[in-house]
């Protein structure tokens, strides 16, 4: 039997429930509506802070004839509360209930919730936590949103100006399509507000990495101009609750938004020079989620110039990323090819200046680069599912590597090894990184197989060696990184046909021993990692 819908259009604010754990804007919104005649009632801190106005305040507790009690826990949990919130006002039986009962309608309510993520994340104990589990007031928030038709909730601060502006127009009243907004708000609160308590028993509380069920909270930052391509919408979205700084919390000095693609470059960018994080000047250039060219030296400058030699081709139009602050003339380098958008955790005032002639080039600064090392999970949605797992921080040093071939690397040889093996992480698979004196010679990827790799990288090594004029690639004399094993030496003997001199790989194919004696008889060092790094 199909439900008849009821016209309902303006209420009339007579009777306001507010209690708030954030007073922010109280004392404007409280005056206004006792200005305009309305009833207010209200609860323990609340109550104080309102009659601290001087205003008239009603407690609930003297409308549910029942003190406040067990610390607080239960005070609205009441007929004479609930009743005023879900009663269907224009059904007979409902208004005769609440006539039986004196229960009165309360046509607003104004809740925000116990600041439970504020109590996780300045370390408070378990059971302060579990007190600042909020359950009064999610049910009423629910309960008003659910009978929205009648009731008007609100339950952001940010909201209150669009309130008033509200009943100023309606002479005190509030329109269906407001209440319908606040509504769907409201529920979305409650939603993010137990996804949050959730996600705390789930994974601090009880350490599941893979709790039977989870809900994870996103709030919307922003539309962006469009997807990958431009018949798709896209937003970006920030996760709900504690969560690591990126790119976008950064400060934009300049340029035009930022698209989904533009996020998408940067953040790869932005990841890859954090590996650098308190080390000396690197300048990282990515195309399309790929590092192009990757290279540390004394001076940005140097790092920039040693990046772009890799492969200036793809890096016009590209992203750049530093792991140290921008100066005057490494910006004025930059400024010299067609940047998209560059990232770094600042920029001098000269910096800024050759950027600002570049009205377009979108300049973030970050501040602080993220951890490469923290803790996390990393989703890909698919037909049907969400796949779930840990972040790539696997980490290698040079007490981790196994020396395989005869010829043990040199000292130079194991820092290109572990240079490259770094920029290897972030290059999509099949990837293959040359290195030479902490400049990136080659990058292939990918690629279906890694011989093809290979070969890629060490093109377009000699592509930039013949466009400078070099005598030879940087590839002669590198270190080359696979990003995984070679399942047969031919991969491995086009990086000797390049120059390269040192390998590092994680190994474990079942044709090892064949790919190393072919890495002895080339002359090749070769050390094993035991871990892998694929990149899909």
């Amino acid at each position: 039997m199909t439900k008849e819908v009821f016209d309902v259009t303006d209420v009339t604010i007579r009777r306001a429930l507010l209690s708030v754990s954030d007073k922010d804007g109280l004392a404007a919104l409280a005056a206004t509506l006792a200005d305009a005649g309305v009833e207010l009632i209200s609860t323990g801190g609340t109550a104080k802070a309102i009659r601290d106005l001087g205003l008239d305040v009603r407690d609930v507790s003297d409308v549910t004839g029942f003190p406040e009690m067990m610390d607080g826990r239960v005070k609205t949990l009441h007929p004479m509360i609930h009743g005023g919130l879900l009663a269907v006002r224009d059904n007979p039986e409902h208004a005769a209930a609440m006539d039986a009962h004196d229960i009165g309608p309360i046509d607003l309510v104004v809740v925000n919730l116990y600041p439970f993520e504020a109590t996780v994340m300045r370390g408070a104990d378990r059971d302060e936590i579990i007190e600042n589990i909020d359950i009064g007031g999610p049910s009423m928030v629910r309960s008003a949103a659910k009978n929205h038709e009648y009731v008007t909730i609100v339950t952001d601060p940010a909201d209150y100006d669009d309130l008033l502006a509200e009943l100023g127009e309606h002479d005190g009243a509030t329109t269906i399509e407001f209440r319908r907004r606040m509504a769907a708000k409201a529920f979305a609160a409650t939603a993010a507000y137990d996804s949050m308590i959730s996600q705390w028993f789930a994974f601090a509380d009880q350490r599941q990495k893979f709790p039977p069920s989870v809900s994870m909270t996103r709030v919307l930052a922003g539309p962006l101009r469009y997807g990958e391509n431009p018949h798709q919408e896209a937003a970006l979205y920030l996760p709900g609750g504690p969560h690591t700084q990126g790119l976008p919390q950064a400060e934009q000095v300049q340029g035009k938004e930022l698209s989904y693609n533009n996020y998408n470059d940067a953040n790869a960018a932005l990841e890859l020079a954090a590996e650098f994080r308190g080390q000396k000047p690197a300048v990282v250039i990515v195309k399309h989620a790929n590092p192009c060219g990757v290279a540390q030296a004394d001076t940005l400058l140097d790092a920039w110039q040693g990046a772009l030699a890799c492969d200036d081709v793809s890096a016009f139009g590209g992203i750049v990323a530093t792991n140290v602050p921008l100066d005057g003339p490494t910006a004025e380098a930059i400024c010299q090819i067609f940047t998209e958008v560059v990232v770094a955790p600042g920029a001098d005032r000269a910096a800024r200046a050759a950027f600002a002639k570049k009205k377009n080039l979108r300049l973030l600064l970050t501040g602080d680069l993220p951890d490469p090392g923290r803790p996390g999970q990393t989703l890909a949605i698919i037909a049907g599912g969400i796949l779930v797992q840990d972040r790539d921080n696997g980490a290698i040093a040079e007490a981790d590597l196994k020396v395989v071939t005869k010829r043990a690397p040199t000292e130079q040889e194991l820092k290109d090894c572990l240079f490259a093996w770094t920029v290897a992480r972030h290059v999509k698979s099949n990837a293959i990184v040359y290195a030479r004196d902490g400049v990136t010679a080659g990058i292939g990827a990918g690629q279906m197989n890694r011989r093809d790799s290979s070969r890629i990288a060490a093109m377009k090594a000699a592509e930039a060696a013949e466009k400078l004029g070099w005598d030879q690639p940087r590839t002669v004399g590198s270190a080359v990184a696979s990003d995984a094993f070679f399942p047969f030496a031919d991969g491995l003997l086009a990086a000797a046909e390049a120059g390269a001199t040192a390998v590092i790989q994680p190994g474990g194919s079942i044709r090892d021993e064949e790919v190393i004696k072919a890495a002895d008889e080339a002359g090749l060092a070769m050390v094993f990692t035991g871990m892998r790094h694929f990149r899909h």
